[in-house]
């Protein structure tokens, strides 16, 4: 049996897994969890970043209890903390949803056509959350910071440094923060030069599948640190013309292809082509996924409302449907906040009738994100010209039947739902390959496939979801 250690670092919480292998078949199980809770400090959001590698640190104590054969770290994109030249962080590490990129993007663009710079970036999408239009803001609001910073690691990467003491930077990751050329296979100087941003602080990139370091003679690996990168490494596909969700607090929805798309189509669709595990790429779209759900759940336990999840679905269910829409990823829904006031509101604004109640509020929730997952997966087969035969559906997200099902029915391709720790799963494979016990990417996934049958869920009332989908649209820009 082969034991590995998965740190999966989320938006909500963190928590370290146990990954196991016994030659046939892979497990994942919880050795310890913690909050991420980001807390405000003069004025900026911010990441608890040394609470986090406490909590690494405590649950690795725990792991250790056991004979293990390798750690992995991997986390939600674009964040960064700035170190100087002894080690040590310049600042907090600042959270994306907090409000200094407002502008930014804009003045980036002032200064490189968009199309040149989604070119050079290997066809990143334009996110204000990217990490080039966060260095921009330092670079406006506290150039110090820069002045002083020696290293640029992104959240994972921070991590491995505090394992192993090696300042790299892991390819998946690196390619979400919109600073690196995937085609010319290192960073896009060129841009960084452009923008006046400092190109020391760049270290060298590394990509999956290669032991980086060790901690206490433990062997530290490089996998795909980007979360979903790690989660569609342990999509149980069986095609190559599939399409995945991975859905958790942010839903990312894409193909797997061999080269990033970056023709005029893509940018036109805003489709973002981060790098995956051994040679591919994930052309996709973020949605703001069950974001929604859990800023309602949190607003609803503070009124002293049942949160508990069957319950919240049966509610969902039993509401009417197609009663009202919103677009997931309106402005409005992207900060901390009542939302189920901000989702009546937009309602409002756009001339329906306010959901009343927490089924019709979580049931416009559920409907919009199947509906606006068709919207994506229209965009991707129409930009990249690959067909797609069946929807993954992994993480989070895949325990809920009934969003399951509206995707099946809203796409009108079947669903496959699971598995659930697919990050986790996808961390520990991309160790067992790095380690040799496994050969590559596909045999990888046929071990998925044998631990782990997926849910099947078949299209249903397609004629009724066409009519909403049309109505749907009329909602979203």
């Amino acid at each position: 049996m082969t034991n590995l250690i998965a740190i999966d670092l989320g938006n909500e919480s963190g928590r370290v897994m146990q990954v196991s292998f016994d030659g046939q078949h892979i497990v994942a199980a919880e050795v310890y969890r913690f909050p991420n809770h980001p807390v405000t400090v003069n004025g900026a959001l911010t990441w608890d970043v040394l609470r986090l590698w406490h909590e690494v640190q405590q649950g690795l104590t725990q792991a250790m209890r056991l004979p293990l054969d390798g750690i992995a770290v991997d986390s939600f994109g674009v964040d960064f903390g700035l170190l100087d030249g002894r080690g040590h962080l310049v600042a907090n590490p600042v959270h994306m949803r907090d409000s200094r990129t407002e502008g930014m993007l804009d003045w980036v663009l002032e200064r490189i056509p968009r199309q040149t710079l989604f070119e050079r970036t290997g066809g990143i999408g334009f996110y204000i959350i990217n990490t080039l239009y966060q260095l921009v803001a330092i670079q406006q609001q506290s150039p110090w910071q820069l002045d002083a910073a020696r290293t640029l690691l992104t959240m994972p990467n921070l991590m491995n440094f505090w394992l192993t003491g090696e300042r790299l930077s892991e390819f998946t990751h690196t390619t979400t923060t919109q600073c690196y050329n995937p085609l010319a296979g290192d960073w896009d100087w060129l841009t960084l030069e452009t923008l006046g941003l400092p190109q020391a602080i760049f270290p060298p990139v590394v990509h999956p599948g290669r032991e980086i370091g060790r901690y206490q003679q433990i062997p530290v690996y490089a996998v795909a640190t980007h979360d979903t990168g790690s989660a569609v490494v342990a999509v149980p596909a069986e095609t190559p013309h599939y399409a995945y969700i991975s859905s958790g607090t942010w839903s990312l929805m894409g193909i797997e292809t061999r080269q990033p798309l970056t023709s005029p189509a893509a940018l036109a669709a805003n489709l973002t082509s981060e790098g995956g595990a051994f040679g591919t790429f994930r052309p996709l779209k973020m949605v703001m996924g069950l974001w929604l759900v859990q800023q309602c759940r949190a607003l609803w336990a503070g009124q002293g409302i049942n949160i508990d999840y069957d319950s919240l679905l049966r509610q969902a269910a039993d509401s009417a449907p197609f009663a009202a829409f919103i677009d997931p990823d309106d402005a409005s829904f992207f900060s901390p906040g009542d939302m189920p006031a901000r989702i009546r509101a937009f309602c409002q604004r756009s001339g329906q009738l306010s959901p009343d109640g927490v089924g019709a509020v979580l049931r416009c929730i559920f409907e919009s994100l199947a509906l606006k997952y068709r919207m994506v997966l229209e965009q991707i087969i129409a930009v990249s010209g690959q067909p797609v035969e069946v929807i993954h559906i992994v993480g989070g997200g895949s325990q809920n039947p009934l969003l399951c099902q509206m995707t099946a029915n809203a796409t009108g391709h079947p669903v496959l739902a699971g598995p659930v720790e697919a990050t986790a799963l996808g961390n520990g494979l991309v160790q067992l390959i790095a380690r040799g016990e496994l050969r590559d990417l596909a045999q990888a996934r046929d071990v998925v496939r044998a631990s782990f049958p997926p849910n099947r869920y078949k299209p249903q009332s397609t004629s009724a979801w066409d009519e909403a989908y049309g109505r749907f649209c009329q909602f979203v820009v």
